[in-house]
């Protein structure tokens, strides 16, 4: 697939070791493989600035892409990094079946170029070392969380025993290091100026507690940059639609940033008891025949929709006044 009117665009299948790449231009198509480290990532640059690709699109891989990711936006290439799922359908669209990692990075580099055509790829925002920290930070507290859950649920399976203590003392081993991780959170926000500004902002909502500012922070860094429409589908909270022909589907919410809903979700419960607005509303939307968890994510749509309002008109949390008024 070659498009006369589109510079260069380098796919990229990235792996824990290597990195498998494919230019795709209007002169130009060709392979390449290095190693997914300093060197590989240099090599990958070179190569493709010779290639006089402007564009590099890869798939979120777990972490393994960024430090390329940040090579690449130096050397001033654009990158996009954008979702397996939705690069796995468009092979399938094309009858793409066959699967290897030199096959997946010619797809990508063709879903990028599609998709930059169709202006369907958004360019995110350049690199933030600090949001990174937060980030991980963040990703190491929910995974001792699922930990300690899951311990707890095996010690409640073990039947009396040293095998239950020992399941026992490891769910209690969690805790300090769960504590230590929010003392680490609360402390790179508190000595980053922009993010303490944030937090102390987001901190007026009622409902949002330490946990959930820290993860709108991090993993919401559009807030009060985009429209309230937009924040909701990146957080993947604005509803679907199914419908077809005469049939009208029941909408439902897909997509987004699944560990960022994931988390909001008690905030929202407890906004249901807290936070007055946000209790009104769920009220009127079961009155109206509603089911409840319906209800609760338009609850978590209304919420995302206030807070950016709030962001970008520089308020803190009065609904009922300003731009916040036309939200709620």
């Amino acid at each position: 697939m070659k498009m006369a009117h589109f510079e260069a665009v380098v796919g990229i299948d990235v792996s824990s070791g290597k990195l498998d790449a494919h230019v795709l231009g209007a002169d130009c198509e060709e392979s390449r493989q290095v190693t997914n480290d300093a060197a590989g990532h240099r090599a990958l640059v070179a190569w493709a600035k010779a290639k006089r690709a402007t564009t590099a699109v890869m798939e979120a891989s777990g972490g393994y892409e960024r430090d390329l990711a940040r090579a690449l936006r130096r050397a001033g290439l654009a990158v996009y990094v954008v979702d397996p799922k939705r690069v796995r359908h468009y092979a399938k669209a094309v009858g793409q079946l066959a699967k290897t990692d030199r096959i997946d990075a010619r797809i990508i580099a063709e879903y990028g170029t599609t998709m930059l055509a169709a202006g369907r790829l958004v360019l995110p925002r350049p690199d933030d070392p600090a949001r990174d920290r937060l980030s991980a930070l963040l990703g190491a507290r929910a995974a001792l969380i699922e930990h300690r859950d899951t311990l707890e649920q095996q010690s409640h399976a073990m039947p009396a025993g040293p095998g239950r203590q020992a399941l026992k003392d490891a769910h209690a081993s969690m805790k300090p290091r769960i504590k230590q991780l929010d003392r680490h959170i609360d402390a790179l926000i508190a000595g980053h100026a922009a993010f303490a500004a944030l937090a102390r902002r987001l901190g007026t909502v009622p409902c949002l507690g330490p946990v959930a500012i820290a993860a709108l922070i991090a993993w919401l860094p559009e807030l009060g940059y985009v429209g309230g429409a937009q924040i909701s589908a990146l957080v993947g909270v604005a509803p679907v639609a199914d419908d077809s022909g005469d049939r009208t589907g029941k909408r439902r919410i897909a997509g987004g940033r699944k560990k960022l809903r994931n988390l909001l979700y008690m905030p929202v419960v407890g906004a249901l008891r807290w936070n007055p607005v946000l209790a009104e509303y769920y009220k009127r939307l079961l009155a109206r025949g509603k089911e409840p968890k319906v209800a609760l994510m338009a609850c978590m749509r209304k919420l995302l929709v206030i807070v950016t309002a709030m962001i970008a008109n520089q308020e803190d949390w009065a609904p009922r006044s300003g731009a916040q008024a036309a939200a709620a």
